[in-house]
């Protein structure tokens, strides 16, 4: 799928947004870090398992549920690197799996262009697209969040959204200020992706 293509997609009830080049940093970060803390290997996030708890976070109910996940990456990197399935083109696009807890996922990648302030602008284009579909009712957005313009922009594309027509969850590392939509932390989603329990946590802080 391309942006141009979003425009006249059906869309699912539930969409998730993901600015892949951040996930997979924040990613290796956790890898880095918690194979220092557990003193063992940290394997690639399982990207399935991942989406599953990105939507399990963003308040979806078990169900036989339609999913669309979306991940944009700048063209230059062709896969993710701490995730698995990790190529893009050949392994994410045009993919989907079933969960038994929350019905079908399907996945599409969207490649653009080498500068991040293109795949900003492509980000904030496809959410305004899918704020006026009516049959989505529930969009999770996991967008850089350490990146003050793009916070700003999607504060201000939010602003009036009404939550009961819309429910908006936005996932960042830490708690932002103001927005009219739901917080989560990311790195839980990614640390269970990754076999990392909060009991493992906890031992070794002990």
């Amino acid at each position: 799928m391309n942006a141009q293509e979003a425009q006249n997609i059906k869309w699912s009830e539930n969409i998730i947004i993901v600015d892949g080049d951040y996930i997979d940093h924040v990613a290796f970060d956790l890898i880095v870090n918690f194979e220092r803390m557990l003193n063992r290997r940290i394997p690639a996030a399982d990207f399935s398992q991942w989406a599953v708890n990105i939507a399990l976070d963003g308040r979806l109910k078990p169900g036989n549920h339609e999913t669309q996940v979306v991940l944009l990456h700048d063209r230059k990197n062709r896969k993710l690197e701490n995730f698995a399935p990790s190529d893009y083109e050949k392994e994410l696009n045009g993919q989907a799996f079933k969960d038994v807890q929350l019905g079908e996922f399907i996945i599409n990648t969207i490649a653009t262009g080498d500068e991040a302030a293109e795949k900003d602008y492509v980000l904030l284009d496809l959410l305004k697209t899918i704020l006026n579909h009516e049959e989505v009712k529930r969009i999770m957005i996991i967008p850089n969040a350490e990146d003050g313009h793009v916070m700003s922009a999607l504060r201000s594309t939010l602003c009036d959204v009404d939550d009961e027509l819309k429910h908006i969850t936005l996932f960042a590392m830490q708690p932002l200020e103001g927005g009219n939509f739901k917080q989560q932390i990311l790195g839980y989603s990614l640390l269970n992706a990754m076999g990392i329990t909060s009991s493992e946590i906890d031992r070794k802080i002990k």
